[in-house]
């Protein structure tokens, strides 16, 4: 009985023998061999051999099936298979296909503007939906296999030349924006997400991440990008939309100050909150504890007020307790795929931040939208102390200071 269970229950080392003798003998045989010799370990192998020596050869279970069958047969031809047997490739079966990849990819590899992948990654995934809406219907490895076949590779971009201790309250606090969050959403109110994207150089510097290009051939950018006074920077600020999953990205082009966070979040109520809660009452805010969203910055409440007074909205905030921010949804919800849409290529232009950005989705429906704001903000705002007084606050009885409501005032 001991010996029957060792053989239909293998140990990790004679998995481990079988996959080393699979690994050094396949390259050695042909079609038929190969067949048998998967047949052969998985017999020795007991139950579940045919399921395990699939998964380490990469055979179907079918063909191993049939080897198993043939083994003991000895009356086979000298031939591996008839005459032109086997799948063919798909560049034979299918020879427009690699004309159509190749003019797929290569318009952006050009600069076409018109170009569909002009403002999303060059990746496999999108240049199989592209060829699906041209009526090509084939598998992402069929796709990276045929770029290979055309000298494509995938490439970052080139250089040519030369914490904090967790707060006792952190879990609770969580807890906290938990339930507001879904007695907002239960209420048919919004829920959304804020915080200030990473500020991004704009000219022809270098962009983490790789995308397709012929080989040898990845798009050169400066060998430098060390922080300019004088370059000009993107600085986008971001509204995720919870139960909607609809982003908005205000691109500034001067500082990250709480009134240009504020003025982001009016123009995300103006042209996509408003219309997706006409009859709200109330908005619920969700933000880092620092930044130009902090709870510390008067200039932040003081903003907050005149948004409330013009949209009549009572505007909650609960902020994230200091040394979270990456819990935050916008972190892994929307800013997450807006890097990826982008990455290996530079931001040459803010018309090319603003595009990629806007074409930024996922699998689960993600849409963004983006704009860029050319309004200059000025650092070191001062607000007084009348304006702090005339703030038409309330502070919960947890955590006051992280988790606040302003109501309109009524002039």
């Amino acid at each position: 009985m001991v010996l029957y269970y060792a053989r239909i229950m293998p140990n990790q080392d004679d998995k481990r023998s079988i996959r080393i003798r699979l690994a050094e003998l396949f390259p050695t045989l042909n079609e038929r061999q190969r067949r048998r010799l998967a047949a052969v370990e998985a017999r020795e192998y007991g139950w579940g051999g045919i399921s395990f020596v699939a998964s380490v050869t990469g055979m179907s279970r079918q063909t191993i099936t049939n080897g198993i069958k043939e083994l003991g047969q000895d009356d086979y031809p000298g031939q591996v298979r008839n005459n032109g047997g086997g799948r063919k490739k798909i560049s034979e079966s299918m020879p427009e296909l690699l004309d159509t990849i190749e003019e797929i990819v290569g318009e952006t590899t050009r600069g076409d503007p018109e170009s569909p992948l002009r403002w999303t990654c060059k990746s496999v995934r999108n240049i199989t939906e592209e060829l699906l809406k041209r009526g090509v219907q084939v598998g992402r490895q069929s796709v990276a296999n045929l770029l290979h076949e055309l000298d494509y590779s995938l490439q970052a971009n080139r250089k040519t030349s030369e914490g904090k201790e967790d707060h006792p309250d952190r879990d609770e606090q969580f807890r906290h924006i938990s339930k507001k969050s879904k007695s907002f959403m239960r209420s048919k109110c919004p829920v959304i997400s804020v915080d200030t994207k990473k500020k991004e150089l704009i000219g022809n510097y270098c962009n983490n991440g790789r995308e397709w290009h012929y080989k040898g051939k990845p798009i050169d950018v400066l060998d430098h990008d060390f922080p300019d006074p004088k370059m000009s920077k993107a600085v986008p600020y971001g509204v995720f939309d919870v139960a909607d999953n609809k982003g908005w990205v205000n691109v500034g082009m001067s500082a990250d100050t709480a009134e240009f966070a504020v003025e982001s979040i009016r123009q995300w109520w103006k042209r996509m909150g408003c219309k997706k809660y006409p009859s709200a009452k109330k908005l619920l805010i969700t933000a880092d504890c620092g930044g130009s969203n902090s709870y510390r910055v008067h200039l932040w409440k003081v903003e907050l007020q005149k948004l409330a007074n013009e949209t009549n909205l009572k505007i909650s905030v609960s902020h994230y307790p200091p040394g979270t921010s990456k819990w935050n949804k916008i972190e892994h919800k929307l800013f997450s795929f807006i890097s990826i849409n982008w990455r290996g290529r530079p931001l040459v232009d803010y018309r090319t931040v603003v595009d990629l950005i806007s074409r930024t989705k996922n699998i689960s429906g993600l849409e963004v939208k983006a704009r860029l704001d050319r309004k200059q903000y000025k650092k070191g705002k001062k607000v007084t102390k009348e304006q702090i007084e005339a703030l038409n606050i309330s502070r919960d009885q947890f955590h006051g200071e992280w988790n606040y409501t302003i109501k309109p005032k009524i002039v």
